[in-house]
């Protein structure tokens, strides 16, 4: 999916911060995400203060946002594996359909006044289905509506758009709740999801120009996982967010109970310490551009996650309402750029063919961190009480920070994840060739300088690592003993179509790392190529099949 080279700026022009809004497409889409984004918010104000009237534990109100966190960790990876392989248009109507429809059970039910706590559960639980099947493709469509140049200027406006949410939501549906009730609240986040559907019927993406057919679903999400696996800056993502959510989440699960019975407040209290928190967000991702020329990516986590921590302190020891608007103002600033940070390094570290399951393990990890967070802290404070569950999860945040460090997030600057394309065609093959036959087997000779060979097989490894990424089960180097200095590295694959799919996911960043190896290589003008494959050829087969009785 790309757009249309009409409807993008001049290439000349050096982007400003507003420039994909001036693409057609990208500016519907952006707006309509917006107004599902409030909507979204406004639900989870109503929904965490109308658990607080249909039940007072601090089990059952965490469990609204473990309801809300854990289909995310259920259906991310399938969420992930479809972003990658499917329709993504009528893929993405589908679950906003579906999250509409559970919005309106929701306002329906409150309206007649039957809405009960398990109801609840159960239609909270039903719409995070529908976002954990559309978060990984909402994440991997909205950059690509733009041309590669825009891409930075498309994700700090898609974070953008999620915090302005943060401040608007929650302001409205505390007042909602005040003014008019439940019902209303869910009928806006019904409502909030027409837009969204509207611009994906009308949206006309140009096709994908693959010169290779889709992987089938389990291979996509077993490629997505073994690339997740041994892509270390990914994993690195992936073990920082741990430490930072199952922490910090303790004040998201009891905030509503704090509004309630701490300050003594109604809905309007809760939804203003929750708009305090977004406009601190949104101020945080204005000034987030300049802070990372200056610091770190490692070092703003780790300071952000240590001041987040602090206004956990302050959330359970303060009382003053205007005080904790404040802090919460704080709060919505750090927990931003600990987010937003390891999400610009999840998307910068996976090229496009694997991004939506990337992405997709990323919101998984960070949803089970939510809901088991949710329900460890809900059941801390009912056993101690709620001042001591939000210190506890303070100490906690500062001791996994702390630990997490040595988990580089890499770079400021982005690697080249760009196609390479550098490798040579396939030799013709002698005879036709099926895509599915298998298992192949392709081996690549070396001749290195006696004095190299250490220097050389270090190179190695990582070259080893990025085959095994990309697709192959099984590598190896060795060396020819009766001739020391020749090298023979192979590798294997499933079948022929695995290893056509491997040439197109070699990146310029790869590239680098085979010409660092290929700098040992003495011989001739270029190590010797040689592809083996199993199984019978096609002609074989089809005459046996037609000589079957």
């Amino acid at each position: 999916m790309s757009t249309s080279t009409n409807d993008s700026p001049s290439n000349t022009s050096i982007p400003g911060a507003y420039s994909p809004l001036k693409l057609r497409t990208f500016r519907f889409f952006w707006l309509a995400s917006l107004g599902s984004n409030i909507g979204t918010w406004i639900n989870a104000v109503a929904s965490g203060w109308v658990m607080t009237d249909l039940s007072p534990s601090p089990v059952m109100v965490s469990l609204v946002q473990a309801a809300a966190s854990l289909p995310m960790v259920l259906f991310a990876l399938v969420a992930g594996a479809l972003t990658d392989i499917v329709d993504r248009r009528r893929y993405l109507l589908a679950t906003q359909i579906w999250m509409a429809l559970a919005a309106a059970t929701l306002a329906f039910l409150s309206g007649i006044d039957q809405l009960d706590a398990w109801y609840l559960l159960i239609l909270t639980f039903a719409m995070g289905i529908g976002a954990s099947m559309a978060t990984p493709a909402m994440n991997v469509t909205g950059p690509e509506l733009v041309p590669r140049n825009l891409l930075p200027q498309a994700v700090a406006l898609s974070s953008l758009s999620m915090n302005l949410s943060r401040s608007i939501g929650p302001a409205i549906g505390g007042l909602m709740l005040s003014q008019l009730g439940a019902w209303a609240a869910y009928s806006l986040n019904a409502i909030s999801f027409i837009g969204m559907i509207l611009m994906l019927w009308h949206w006309k993406p140009e096709p994908d120009e693959r010169s290779l057919p889709p992987e089938r679903f389990f291979q996509a999400l077993r490629a997505g996982l073994r690339y997740a696996r041994m892509a270390s800056p990914f994993r690195a993502v992936l073990i920082r967010a741990t430490a930072f959510i199952v922490f910090t989440i303790s004040a998201w699960a009891l905030l509503p109970l704090i509004a309630r019975n701490e300050l003594a407040g109604g809905p309007a209290t809760y939804g203003f310490l929750l708009t305090f928190v977004g406009i601190g967000a949104v101020a945080a991702v204005i000034s987030l551009p300049r802070l990372q020329v200056r610091i770190s990516r490692d070092r703003l986590v780790l300071v952000a996650s240590i001041v987040y921590a602090l206004t956990t302190v302050a959330l359970a020891t303060i009382r003053n309402e205007a005080v904790l608007y404040g802090v919460m103002l704080i709060s919505g600033a750090a927990w931003v750029t600990v987010l937003s940070s390891l999400q610009v390094a999840a998307q910068i570290s996976v090229p496009t063919w694997v991004r939506g399951r990337a992405l997709s393990l990323y919101i998984m990890v960070i949803s089970a961190g939510m809901a088991l967070g949710s329900l460890l802290w809900g059941w801390f404070a009912s056993e101690a009480g709620i001042t001591a569950a939000l210190v506890a999860s303070a100490g906690g945040a500062v001791a996994a920070a702390l630990a997490a460090r040595g988990f580089s997030l890499g770079a400021q600057e982005a690697p080249d994840l760009a196609p390479s394309d550098h490798w040579a065609p396939h030799p013709p093959a002698a005879e036709e060739l099926d895509r599915r036959r298998g298992p192949v087997l392709v081996t690549i000779e070396y001749e290195v300088a006696l004095g190299q060979r250490v220097a050389f097989l270090d190179a190695m490894q990582p070259l080893g690592a990025l085959r095994r990424r990309d697709g192959a089960f099984a590598w190896g180097i060795f060396e020819d003993i009766t001739l020391p200095g020749r090298y023979v590295e192979l590798f294997q694959h499933d079948s022929w179509l695995d290893h056509l799919r491997q040439h197109t996911r070699v990146t310029r960043e790869d590239q680098r790392v085979q010409e660092n190896v290929l700098r040992f290589h003495t011989g001739g003008k270029t190590p010797r190529v040689t592809h083996f494959v199993g199984g019978a050829p096609v002609t074989l087969t089809d005459s046996s099949v037609a000589a079957a009785p």
